[in-house]
């Protein structure tokens, strides 16, 4: 997992690469997209079998996104 944080108008934002588990196709792939668009202040950038991208803005937690993709049946790599 990584972050880098950039400005994004007059809020600072994250952008974090998750390293994902568990997804093995193109329903696994949108399955994880939906998860983590569900989490409010996040916008998903890039979704790919094994990992996502995307911006957090400033108070999202890691482990809310985590939260998330782990109530799909998936785990984040470590």
């Amino acid at each position: 997992m990584r972050g880098r944080r950039i400005q994004t108008g007059m809020t600072m934002s994250e952008r974090i690469e998750l390293k994902i588990d568990g997804m093995h196709c193109d329903a696994c792939v949108r399955r994880v997209g939906m998860l983590l668009k569900r989490v409010d202040g996040v916008e998903v950038e890039k979704v790919v079998v094994g990992g996502a991208t995307v911006t957090a803005r400033e108070g999202v937690s890691v482990a809310e996104l985590e939260r998330a993709v782990e109530g799909g049946g998936f785990t984040i790599a470590r």
